[in-house]
């Protein structure tokens, strides 16, 4: 109620003095309440604000604590009416030249406060603008960094050419699952190395076979991990798997991690496992067992090269790279008699790799026959 209590004094709204009882204040507002109510007073637009002062100076005035306020608010503003009476001419002017000053300069303070607060929001929306236009432009140096990456490692690319992926620990090395029904000779090393030995050179002694049911059971059925030495034999096993003229019916061969080892993906991306390349021509950039060779040599091992021990054309494995060796349609025996090179460092060293992976690969297929069984 700050318009009754500061613009409109109630006892002189409602007709009443200070000495007012709560009795004479309720009768005093019934009936001037009467007099401007707003249903008696269609016609005048003010009836309902003047109700609605009579109804709060009514409240106020039977309020005690609020109306002990308003007396002794009237009461200082009239004892200073009085003093201000007594002034002379000369002394009133100074007093409202002086209270001019005053609200003049609650104005300007409040002015002033409103500028700041104006130009602290002008800074925010500047510090904004300027923080989404760096940020902006950072990204956009971002992109033209990645882009200009992008077109380098491209040029590159295309000046140097692709590079083939490393060679896996696994990645010659095949998975072979047959029936002892169809294939009751396989029951030795010996006799998978002799089936799968025309594929190409298999690293005997890392050659894993586990007979299934185990003994004293009789076994139905054999799995076999087989390590070639050149990833061009595997591929060619796999590629060989179920065919009646390998020696290979009724047999399941597949890459001993499941999936195709991104080197032969590699060579098919770069078309060097195309269908009807035959013959033995030059592909520069990587040999048949998967490591990196010189632009001017070819990736073929040395006993390929030597025209004595060079193999005969392929007649089933013609989508294979010009680079891998070719294989004669009978399986061939192995010899007795085989050269033993001098066990030097290097040597010693991947014969222990290769036990190490022989026992890690015997571990495996332990855990997977207890599981399975």
């Amino acid at each position: 109620m700050s318009t009754t209590e500061e613009d409109v004094n109630p006892y002189d709204l409602l007709g009443l003095t200070m000495e007012a009882s709560e009795q004479e204040i309720r009768t005093a507002y019934r009936q001037r309440s009467l007099k401007v109510h707003p249903d008696r007073n269609r016609g005048n637009p003010d009836a309902a604000r003047k109700f609605h002062e009579l109804h709060q100076a009514q409240e106020l005035l039977m309020d005690p604590l609020r109306r002990l306020a308003l007396d002794a608010k009237l009461r200082m503003k009239e004892a200073k009416k009085a003093r201000f009476a007594q002034f002379d001419a000369k002394r009133k002017v100074m007093v409202e030249d002086l209270e001019e000053r005053e609200r003049a300069l609650k104005k300007a303070r409040t002015e002033t406060e409103a500028q700041k607060k104006e130009r602290w929001r002008e800074n925010e929306r500047i510090m904004d603008e300027g923080r989404r236009l760096r940020e902006e432009r950072e990204k956009e140096l971002l992109k033209k960094e990645r882009e200009r990456e992008e077109m380098e490692k491209k040029a590159q690319t295309a000046s140097t050419g692709l590079d083939p992926p490393s060679l896996g620990s696994l990645d010659t090395t095949v998975r072979v699952k047959y029936a002892l029904s169809s294939h009751p000779t396989l029951t030795s090393v010996a006799s998978v190395n002799a089936l799968l030995s025309h594929f190409g050179p298999i690293d005997d002694s890392s050659i894993v076979l586990s007979l299934k049911p185990a003994p004293p059971k009789k076994p139905k059925r054999g799995i076999a991990l087989v390590p070639f030495k050149q990833i061009v034999g595997a591929f060619a096993a796999v590629c060989a798997s179920g065919r009646v003229e390998n020696g290979l019916v009724d047999m399941e061969v597949e890459w001993a991690e499941g999936k195709e080892p991104e080197l032969i993906g590699w060579l098919k991306k770069m078309g060097k496992l195309s269908a009807g390349s035959s013959g033995a021509t030059n592909t520069p950039g990587v040999g048949a067992d998967g490591s990196k060779a010189a632009p001017v040599q070819t990736a073929t091992s040395d006993k390929d090269t030597n025209p004595s021990t060079r193999s005969p054309p392929a007649t089933h494995f013609s989508s294979f790279p010009s680079t891998f060796p070719d294989f004669p349609a009978a399986p061939q025996k192995p010899s007795a008699a085989t050269d033993v090179p001098g066990l030097d460092y290097e040597s010693l060293t991947l014969m222990r790799m290769r036990q190490a992976e022989r026992e890690r690969l015997e571990r495996e297929i332990r855990e997977q026959e207890a599981q399975e069984g």
